[in-house]
């Protein structure tokens, strides 16, 4: 049984809600979201969603940047 079914809360500044999903600190960090601590980062549903959308556009342009190198 992990953390997240134990009942973890959000570790976002300010945010109280219950955990759905961890990831890494520096998965986060990239997506701009203010945590504390150190290792994993446990999220909402709301925060994820978030990090999820923020980093989505980035692999999008990292996929690009690889795509135009191998012509």
């Amino acid at each position: 049984m992990g953390k997240v079914a134990k009942g973890k809360l959000c570790d976002v500044a300010g945010c109280g809600r219950a955990a759905v999903r961890s990831l890494s600190r520096e998965v986060v960090a990239r997506s701009g979201l203010k945590v504390g601590g150190q290792g994993r980062v446990y999220l909402c549903k709301e925060h994820y969603k978030l990090v999820k959308k923020r980093l989505k556009k980035d692999s999008l342009l990292k996929k690009w940047r690889y795509m135009a190198a191998g012509t």
